[in-house]
C-alpha cells in the first residue's frame, strides 16, 4: 500500500511553502458576492439539465475575472488569494436550499404515491399534498417556514463543524504521523493553475493549457447545452444534435443482454475526467462494468434478477436490478473494502519498529499557518455533535435517543480516522454502507419505532477524514487557516440568501422536474424509488427494503471483495484496481464509462509518452479549462432562458 507505483506519481507535485498569508480582503468579498448570486443561478440550472454544476467553472471564471481587474489596477492577485477565491466559490455553489426543489418533489411523486408514502412525510421536510405552495410553485408561503429555519440552523451547524474532528484528525495524521496524502497535490494544484494569469504568460504553459481546454469546452458547450437551450426558445421542441443524458439501447440490446443496461453518453467532459483520474481506477470501474454485462444475464437465466422484463429502460433495468441483487453485493463489497481499510490501520502501527510520534506537533504547529488549538478543535466537534443530538431528540422523539449518542461519539470518530489513515497513505476514502440504514431498522424492530421521521433528522453520523485532504490543500497553498475562517463567515449569509431566492425562482419558471429540466425528470424518478424503498423498511407492515435485503448475498459480496483484494496484493497489481471494480459493478448507470476510458488510455499511452510527467500537471489544468468553457455556455443558455421565460410571466 505504501510503495503503490501510481500513487507514488502523486506524492510529491507540490510542497508546502515556508510562510503561510491569509489571502482575506476586498477581492474575496466581492468574489463571494459575485458567485453567490450570478454563478450560483446558472449552476443550479444545469444540475437540473444536464446533472451536473458550474462548480469548476464558476471558480475559474472568478478567478480569472479578478486577476484581469488586478492586472488593470496595477497589482497582482497572491497565491493565497487565488486559492481563497477558490475555496470560497466551492462554500458559496453549495446552495443547500436546492434540497427544497427535491422535497417538494418527493412528496408530489409517483414513487411516493406507488409505495404509499406521502402522508408519512414530515411536514417539516415538506408541506403536506393540500399546501397551496404545490399550486402556486412558491416556497415564500407560511407552511415552508419550519423546513427552511430547520435548514438554515443546520447549515449553520455544519459549518462550524467543518473546523472540529476533522481538523483535528487532519493535525494528528498531517503533523503528527506525517502521512504524505497523494492526491492532496493534485487538488492543490489544480486550484492554483491560473496563478500564472498574473505572471510572465510568455514563459509558462498553465495560461496556454487552461485556454486550450477552455475553446475545447466552448465548442462542445455550444452543441451541448447551448444549441438546445436557445433553440428549445424559439421552436416547439429543442435541437439536440447530442442526447441528454444518453442515447437509450436497452430496448435494443435486450434479446442478447437481457437485464443489462446499455446506452451511450456523449458528455466530452468524461474523457478529461478519465485522464486526471489514477488510471488504474478508470481500469477497475471497466472491468467491473464488463463483469456486470457479463454477470446480470446469468443471473437472469437464475431467475436472481426476476424483477427485470424485456420494455424496460435504463432507469428501471437499474432499479430493478439494484431490488434484486446489487443493493446486497454492494453491501458487501463495501464491507470488504472496510475491511481492507482496518487491515491496514492495524498494519501500519504494528510497522512502526518502535518508533514513537512526536505528539508536541500537536501543539506547535508551523509559524503562521494560523492553526486552531487542537483542543478547541475537539470541544467544536463535541459542541456540534450535542447540536445534531438535539436536533434529533426534538424531531424524532420516538426514537431510541442513545443510538444518537453512538453515533456522534462512537462510530464517526472510529471511522472518520480510518479514513483520514487511508486518505493519507492511499489516496483512497473508506465508508462503512449501510451503517445508518441498519441502525433505522434496529430501532424499529427492537425498540419499536415506526415513521419515517428518522431517515430526514439531521443525524450526527458523519465521516470527516475526506476534511484532511481538504486542509493539506490548504497548508500545500500556503494559505492562513484565519482567512479559511473569515471567508466561511462572509460566505454563508451569501449561501443562504441567495439559493433561497433561486431556488423559487427555477421552480416558478417551470414544474421541477418536467421537459425543461430532462435530466430531472429521467433520473428524479429512479432516484425516489431507491429513496423510498429503503425507507419502507421502519414502516409497519413488510418492508419493501427486507426483500431487496439478502444475506447471503450480502456474504458473497464480502467475500468476493477479500478474494479479490488479496489476488491483487499477491499478484502486486495497482491497489486502487479493486477499488475501480467496485465502482463498475453494476452501481449506477454505466453509459458515461466509454469515454472515461477513452480519456485514461489517451493520457496514459499518447500524453504521457509525449509530455512524460509534465503531464501529470498538464492534466488537471486542462481538464478545469474544459469546465470553464463547459460553464460558460451552460451560463449563457441560463441567462437567456431565465430572462425569455420571466418575460414571458410579465402581465401586460
Amino acid at each position: 500500500m505504501y510503495d503503490d507505483k501510481e500513487l507514488n506519481e502523486y506524492r510529491n507535485l507540490m510542497k508546502p511553502p515556508e510562510t503561510f498569508e491569509e489571502g482575506f480582503d476586498w477581492k474575496t468579498i466581492v468574489g463571494a458576492i459575485f458567485i453567490g448570486f450570478l454563478m450560483m443561478p446558472g449552476s443550479m440550472y444545469l444540475q437540473l439539465v444536464i446533472g451536473q454544476g458550474i462548480g469548476p467553472a464558476a471558480r475559474w471564471v472568478t478567478i480569472i475575472l479578478f486577476a484581469e481587474i488586478a492586472k488593470r489596477s496595477y497589482t497582482h492577485l497572491k497565491q493565497q488569494e487565488v486559492f481563497l477565491l477558490y475555496y470560497m466559490a466551492g462554500a458559496a455553489l453549495a446552495s443547500p436550499f436546492q434540497g427544497l426543489l427535491w422535497s417538494q418533489y418527493l412528496v408530489q411523486s409517483d414513487a411516493a404515491r406507488m409505495l404509499g408514502l406521502t402522508e408519512f412525510i414530515p411536514q417539516w421536510v415538506a408541506p403536506a399534498m393540500g399546501s397551496g405552495s404545490y399550486l402556486e410553485r412558491t416556497f415564500m408561503h407560511r407552511d415552508w417556514l419550519v423546513p427552511i429555519m430547520l435548514l438554515i440552523g443546520s447549515q449553520l451547524v455544519q459549518r462550524i463543524d467543518h473546523f472540529g474532528l476533522g481538523y483535528s484528525l487532519y493535525r494528528i495524521t498531517s503533523d503528527v504521523e506525517k502521512l504524505p496524502f497523494p492526491m492532496a497535490p493534485v487538488g492543490a494544484l489544480g486550484t492554483m493553475a491560473l496563478a500564472e494569469s498574473t505572471e510572465d504568460r510568455k514563459t509558462g504553459w498553465k495560461w496556454r493549457v487552461f485556454s486550450i481546454g477552455g475553446v475545447i469546452g466552448l465548442g462542445f458547450g455550444f452543441f451541448y447545452v447551448l444549441l438546445p437551450a436557445l433553440s428549445g426558445l424559439l421552436f416547439t421542441e429543442p435541437i439536440r444534435l447530442i442526447p441528454i443524458p444518453w442515447i437509450e439501447l436497452t430496448q435494443y440490446t435486450e434479446g442478447v443482454l437481457p437485464a443489462v443496461a446499455t446506452g451511450l453518453q456523449f458528455d466530452l467532459g468524461l474523457v478529461f475526467i478519465g485522464m486526471v483520474l489514477p488510471f488504474w481506477a478508470v481500469i477497475g470501474g471497466l472491468l467491473g462494468l464488463i463483469i456486470t454485462i457479463v454477470g446480470n444475464p446469468i443471473l437472469y437465466a437464475h431467475g436472481v434478477l426476476h424483477r427485470w422484463h424485456p420494455g424496460m429502460a435504463t432507469v428501471e433495468t437499474v432499479f430493478a436490478n439494484n431490488f434484486d441483487f446489487y443493493m446486497s453485493f454492494g453491501i458487501g463489497l463495501g464491507l470488504a473494502i472496510g475491511a481492507v481499510g482496518v487491515y491496514y490501520v492495524v498494519k501500519s502501527f504494528r510497522s512502526t519498529d518502535g518508533k514513537g510520534l512526536d505528539f508536541s506537533a500537536l501543539f506547535n504547529p508551523p509559524q503562521g499557518r494560523g492553526d486552531i488549538n487542537f483542543w478547541v478543535s475537539i470541544g467544536i466537534y463535541v459542541f456540534s455533535t450535542l447540536c445534531y443530538i438535539a436536533f434529533c431528540v426534538w424531531l424524532v422523539p420516538t426514537f431510541p435517543w442513545i443510538f444518537f449518542v453512538l453515533y456522534g461519539f462512537i462510530y464517526t470518530p472510529v471511522i472518520s480516522y480510518i479514513t483520514a489513515r487511508m486518505e493519507g497513505v492511499a489516496g483512497q476514502f473508506i465508508a462503512l454502507p449501510m451503517v445508518r440504514e441498519f441502525s433505522f431498522i434496529a430501532g424499529a424492530k427492537f425498540f419499536g419505532y415506526q415513521g419515517l421521521e428518522i431517515w430526514y433528522a439531521p443525524i450526527p453520523i458523519h465521516n470527516y477524514g475526506e476534511a484532511t485532504v481538504q486542509f493539506r490543500q490548504i497548508e500545500l497553498t500556503g494559505t492562513s487557516l484565519r482567512g479559511i475562517i473569515k471567508a466561511e463567515i462572509v460566505v454563508f449569509p451569501i449561501v443562504m440568501i441567495s439559493s433561497l431566492l433561486f431556488s423559487q425562482f427555477l421552480w416558478q419558471l417551470a414544474p421541477i422536474p418536467s421537459p425543461e429540466y430532462p435530466f430531472a425528470q429521467e433520473l428524479w424518478h429512479l432516484q425516489a424509488l431507491n429513496t423510498l424503498l429503503m425507507q419502507t423498511s421502519t414502516l409497519e407492515g413488510n418492508s419493501l427494503f427486507f426483500e431487496a435485503l439478502s444475506g447471503p448475498v450480502v456474504f458473497s459480496g464480502l467475500g468476493l471483495g477479500l478474494i479479490m483484494y488479496s489476488v491483487l496484493n499477491v499478484l502486486g497489481l495497482p491497489v486502487l484496481l479493486v477499488y475501480g471494480v467496485v465502482r463498475g459493478l453494476g452501481q449506477s448507470t454505466p453509459h458515461g464509462m466509454i469515454l472515461e476510458v477513452m480519456g485514461a488510455l489517451l493520457g496514459r499511452y499518447y500524453f504521457l509518452k509525449k509530455y512524460g510527467a509534465q503531464w501529470r500537471y498538464y492534466a488537471p489544468v486542462l481538464l478545469a479549462g474544459f469546465s470553464c468553457g463547459m460553464g460558460l455556455t451552460g451560463m449563457f443558455a441560463m441567462g437567456c432562458t431565465l430572462i425569455l421565460k420571466s418575460l414571458g410571466r410579465l402581465a401586460y
